[in-house]
């Protein structure tokens, strides 16, 4: 009878055991997803982020550079968005605009000793596995309206009569035909010289309303816009056009560069639009004119990432009314939060808890239709304010994830890498190496590759974001040392592919080895 007991209480424990390693195994499946876009925006406008003052040698930006990318990586972040045009300047060498003041003190002075500092960006972000968006300012063409602070061969100077002067700022007139090719010409130069992974714009389109001052743009009303009722329309018509020509002239040069843009947090307040959400604070639909749900609902942008820096519960606009409003217009297209992750000492309402932005993380990734999030400004997360860094690097971020693909772009994986195979075992760890795959059904062979690793007795599950032990975005990199392993254990591991949508393969063959470290 006692032995009876013995094997039931065996039995319960078992059961009970394998009950709590399935749910922490769901657990970790929802709460670090393997697929999720964790972004970071890294700002050079009036050096925000980075250069950390103008005028550095070259090495010193690029020393910056580097130690911001790593400090990122060790958090999990695995997309980068880099301001290339804080006002009609550069961030790159290979543009039609002068180099910005904000990279060297003064603009249209080169970088020295000279380098293209994005396509430096493009290769160091790649090389940590991280996509690095270039992120654009399309209107604002000087920060403020110092003489000194601007070149004569400045497009400001060239045509005067393409700009007016708002709130302290020159700004383009978006309803001037010429001002619309040629903001589409500069963005469209940087797709087709850089292998950028995405192009982005922020919540700036026509101007943040300042007390006293209306929009100096009603003679260009009266010439452009005889087809509409009002100028309101007319406005938003003209930032639509942007968007819709931009997105059609990106991905018809190169599919794979996906477009985005980071409007203001709230679209429309519902007692301004029945369509909008229960809120009651500025809009961009009503004041920036930027109609962003269009955008969704028209297939003219492949993510929207809206800027809801506010706090649960806020009285104006509560962050999970916007979390599910946003949600349900995504119309397909992917919605990534913008995070409010300066606000993590600010002491306002709300953000005096420490636990908001971890919150809102856990928040949102019960929402289906959000996949991700893109935090401002990298100085927050660099600096690790409120402890926040530290909750993404050991916590929502420890594992690691791909961004979510985009079968709208492309929904072919490509094939399996083949003949994994174990090309060392040694005190240094494991060497594997492995054969590329073949060219899938449209043509496209491995952009890069997934190491899983499995220990023994573990379910080869690829769909687990702990199993991932490295991702390479390089085709040519066909090998991999895990240096982890302890001595005397079991590993299985397996490789898939992945294409530039990061579209994943199936697994190659699997090698089981036992450690010897």
């Amino acid at each position: 009878m006692n032995r009876h007991k013995g094997l039931y209480a065996l039995l319960t424990l078992f059961i009970l055991v394998s009950f709590y390693l399935s749910s922490f195994a769901q657990y970790i499946s929802t709460t670090s997803p393997k697929r999720e876009l964790r972004g970071v925006w890294v700002s050079t406008v009036v050096n925000i982020d980075w250069p950390s003052k103008p005028g550095l040698p070259a090495d010193a930006q690029k020393q910056e550079l580097l130690r911001i990318l790593d400090a990122h990586q060790r958090a999990g972040i695995n997309a980068i968005f880099l301001q290339v045009r804080p006002s009609a300047d550069a961030i790159y060498a290979k543009s039609k605009e002068l180099w910005s003041r904000f990279l060297t003190g003064r603009q249209g002075l080169a970088p020295a000793p000279l380098y293209d500092p994005l396509e430096f960006a493009i290769q160091e972000a790649h090389n940590r596995s991280m996509e690095l968006h270039a992120w654009f300012n399309p209107y604002r063409a000087t920060f403020d309206l110092n003489e000194a602070n601007v070149d004569p061969s400045h497009i400001t100077k060239q045509h005067p009569e393409w700009f007016f002067t708002y709130a302290g700022k020159k700004l383009f007139n978006p309803g001037i035909p010429e001002v619309q090719q040629y903001i589409i010409a500069v963005i469209m130069e940087v797709v087709r010289n850089y292998d950028i992974d995405g192009v982005h714009f922020d919540d700036y389109f026509y101007p943040y309303p300042a007390a006293g001052q209306s929009i100096p743009d009603y003679q260009t009303f009266k010439r452009y816009g005889q087809h509409f009722h009002n100028i309101d329309d007319w406005r938003r018509d003209n930032v639509n056009q942007l968007i819709k020509t931009l997105a059609d002239s990106i991905h018809q040069t190169k599919k794979y560069v996906k477009f985005g843009v980071s409007p203001f947090g709230i679209w429309q307040n519902k007692k301004q639009h029945p369509e909008g959400s229960e809120t009651a604070g500025l809009s961009g639909y009503g004041q920036l004119y930027a109609d962003a749900r269009a955008w969704l609902q028209n297939d003219w942008v492949d993510y929207i990432n809206p800027q809801i820096y506010f706090a649960f519960n806020n009285r104006a606009a509560a962050y999970e009314t916007l979390i599910g409003w946003w949600g349900a217009n995504a119309y397909g297209k992917h919605v990534y939060v913008g995070q409010a992750a300066f606000k993590a000492t600010s002491g306002s309402a709300g953000w005096r808890d420490r636990s908001q932005l971890p919150e809102q993380i856990r928040y949102l990734r019960k929402n289906p239709n959000i996949q991700g999030s893109v935090y401002f400004s990298s100085k927050s997360l660099v600096n690790n304010l409120a402890g926040f860094r530290d909750s993404l690097q050991y916590n929502f971020y420890r594992y690691k994830a791909l961004p979510p693909t985009m079968s709208w772009i492309d929904s072919i994986p490509p094939l399996a890498p083949e003949n994994l195979y174990i090309h060392n075992l040694n005190a240094g760890g494991i060497s594997l190496r492995w054969d590329a795959p073949l060219a899938a059904l449209d043509g496209e062979t491995a952009y890069g590759y997934v190491i899983y690793r499995f220990n023994a007795g573990e379910e080869i599950n690829l769909n687990r974001s702990q199993n991932i032990l490295e991702i390479i975005f390089d085709a040519s990199r066909t090998y991999y040392t895990d240096q982890s392993v302890r001595n005397g254990a079991q590993y299985t591991y397996v490789v898939t592919a992945i294409d530039r949508m990061k579209n994943e393969s199936g697994p190659s063959n699997m090698q089981v080895i036992l450690a010897s470290k």
